[in-house]
């Protein structure tokens, strides 16, 4: 399995790349109030469901990377350094966003939240089919049971809130971690019964999405200060 592609896999992850980008870049233009009408990000269900879809196909693909990994006897040192790269540019979200946003900055976004949930499934993979109730389980579990001991920046990681913090983005571990052990029991299953679901040939118009999503992580930590810089140069220039 090591040197095997996973175009098609790449190409899935690349198409929620591309959503992701355009929605940030719709949410920097009504930010900046060159968006009209001005929208309501954070109570529109336009876009508030854009985002729970986007932050799903994000944490699935994840889920099918890791059965990718784990077939391909990815080691502990390898996971590791990948990790350290996942957490090391969740720390440079949560600076960056506490200087555009102080009062709702991001303390446990989505790649904090995939940082914390790799290490998860790194344990739970021996569970094998036992993957799916338990992700069945940890989607359930916010709705079960909230207390408002979670409800702080120290605690609210968790998932177990009784109510959204302010922050720009939260994505915790329940109900998340259950997308992406959906994610992991359905590669498994895949690469058992139709590998070439994951690793078929892409025809030509979609192979950028697959060069996008083998550099998802890098597009990620760029595309934003890249959309502020342009608007933020476009209004100088009195484009807009």
């Amino acid at each position: 399995m090591n040197g095997t592609r996973f175009d098609r896999l790449d190409a899935l992850r690349g198409v929620a790349i591309v959503w992701m980008a355009a929605f940030h870049f719709a949410f920097d233009l009504n930010f900046y109030r060159l968006l009209r009408p001005y929208q309501d990000f954070y109570r529109d269900p336009f876009w508030t469901w854009q985002r729970v879809c986007i932050v799903t196909l994000f944490l699935f693909c994840a889920g099918l990377s890791q059965a990718v990994a784990l077939q391909a006897g990815q080691g502990w040192p390898r996971f590791w350094r990948r990790l350290a790269q996942v957490a090391g540019c969740a720390l440079l979200v949560s600076l960056g966003s506490a200087l555009m946003f102080p009062n709702s900055w991001i303390s446990f976004g989505v790649l904090h939240g995939i940082a914390a949930m790799l290490v998860a499934l790194r344990l739970l993979a021996p569970l094998g089919a036992a993957l799916w109730p338990l992700g069945a389980l940890a989607i359930a579990a916010p709705r079960l049971v909230q207390d408002t001991f979670f409800d702080t920046r120290w605690t609210n990681w968790v998932g177990l809130v009784t109510r959204k913090p302010i922050t720009e983005d939260f994505v915790p571990v329940l109900p998340w971690l259950g997308v992406m052990l959906f994610g992991l029991a359905a590669g498994r299953w895949l690469l058992a019964h139709r590998p070439g679901l994951l690793q078929g040939a892409l025809p030509a118009p979609a192979q950028p999405l697959a060069l996008l999503g083998r550099w998802s992580l890098s597009f990620y930590m760029v595309h934003q200060p890249v959309f502020i810089g342009a608007i933020l140069g476009g209004r100088a220039l009195g484009w807009w």
